[in-house]
């Protein structure tokens, strides 16, 4: 398809963040299954129910627009989700595999929030103000996961701070004590 309007950028768009929200339907699970945290683990799934619902209203916005919901693939999301896949293999303490785990998440937040923050300028460009709401909506579900994760990462990088510490104090008061004449 020739891409010689506003409304086709737009649709060009939209077919890239649909497969882009199919893609985390499929990988999100995995992300959950791979944190250990429980406030992590249930994050991931509330958001893989609200991806769901994103791309149930991705295809209203095709709908909005007389066209039917096509996808072409997303290049960038596959990158994502593949560098999530080598986090989830990676072999980490637990927590600091939930602080790898919420950078992967953060990573994918950014990257959808760049693409539905340009679909929308293009939307009200081209005078599709249902498409506009539409896809701001999801605009403001990928804000508050991305405030979430951070306010989650934050919470984890100092719980494992704490954990190496009494761990770096374990192993120190577990050392034989040297006497002073330098014998033990």
């Amino acid at each position: 398809m020739k891409i010689s309007t506003i409304q086709d950028l737009l649709l060009d768009e939209m077919k890239d963040l649909y497969d882009a929200e199919k893609q985390l339907v499929r990988a999100i699970p995995k992300m959950a299954k791979a944190a250990s945290d429980s406030e992590l683990k249930d994050g991931f799934l509330a958001h893989l129910e609200q991806t769901k619902g994103q791309v149930a209203r991705i295809e209203k916005a095709f709908g909005a627009l007389g066209e039917k919901a096509k996808s072409k693939p997303c290049a960038a999301m596959k990158g994502l989700v593949e560098e999530g896949g080598e986090v989830i293999a990676e072999d980490m303490a637990a927590t600091v595999k939930d602080c790898a785990l919420i950078g992967a998440g953060r990573r994918v937040e950014h990257y959808e929030m760049a693409g539905y923050e340009t679909a929308i300028a293009l939307a009200k460009g081209s005078g599709a103000a249902e498409v506009a709401q539409l896809l701001t909506e999801t605009l403001k579900e990928e804000q508050q996961t991305d405030k979430k994760l951070a306010t989650l990462a934050a919470r984890l990088i100092k719980q494992s701070g704490r954990e190496a510490s009494s761990e770096a104090s374990a192993g120190r008061s577990s050392q034989p004590a040297k006497n002073k004449s330098g014998g033990q």
